[in-house]
């Protein structure tokens, strides 16, 4: 039986998650999270002409999150190769075979600006649900640290989400605006 196509149409927004197989750990390194960022930035520039945007994501050791909005083609062929790139790099580098991911990623399709923002304050706040950190801004390898000005942007572009907040507002008054929406859903966790 054929795959259910995905639903695609220019600029439509998904929440992308795909999970290790078995929910095995896809990162046993630092230089593993760095690779598959590596890998996003080059399948960003692979399908530049596509128009691909990373707002935010997430990476867990066993499975990851990307909100990113599909430009001028659906989203199948950059994931695809993001995830065909890194599992040839995991499996080289561990000696390893077979699937690294359980099946085939999951997609949601973000339908207005509310949803927007929940996505990406839920994919902010994995890592403090997992308990591995107290604040979003301690854990490494989120967007996070963009959004709220504590590191300079790369791969993701935070003129979306930081665009819903008052227009007269500074960028950095828009960063602390966006770290009270996010921070004040740990408050009822």
């Amino acid at each position: 039986m054929p795959t259910k196509r995905r639903v695609w149409f220019p600029g439509c927004m998904y929440h992308i998650t795909a999970r290790g197989n078995h929910q095995e750990d896809i990162f046993k390194s630092i230089a593993d999270f760095n690779m598959y960022l590596r890998m996003m930035k080059e399948c960003l520039n692979y399908y530049e002409d596509c128009s691909y945007e990373v707002i935010s994501y997430c990476l867990m050791k066993n499975h990851v999150h990307i909100l990113v909005r599909a430009g001028k083609k659906e989203i199948g062929g950059f994931i695809r190769r993001l995830h065909s790139m890194y599992a040839m790099y995991f499996n080289s580098k561990y000696d390893s075979t077979g699937h690294l991911y359980q099946g085939r990623y999951y997609s949601e399709v973000i339908m207005d600006v509310g949803q927007l923002m929940e996505v990406s304050r839920y994919i902010h706040l994995n890592p403090v649900r997992a308990k591995i950190v107290k604040l979003p801004q301690q854990y490494k390898f989120s967007s996070y640290n963009m959004y709220i000005g504590n590191e300079e942007e790369n791969i993701v572009d935070t003129s979306m989400i930081l665009g819903y907040f008052p227009e007269e507002e500074k960028a950095e008054k828009k960063k602390e605006r966006y770290r009270y929406f996010v921070e004040k859903a740990m408050e009822v966790s």
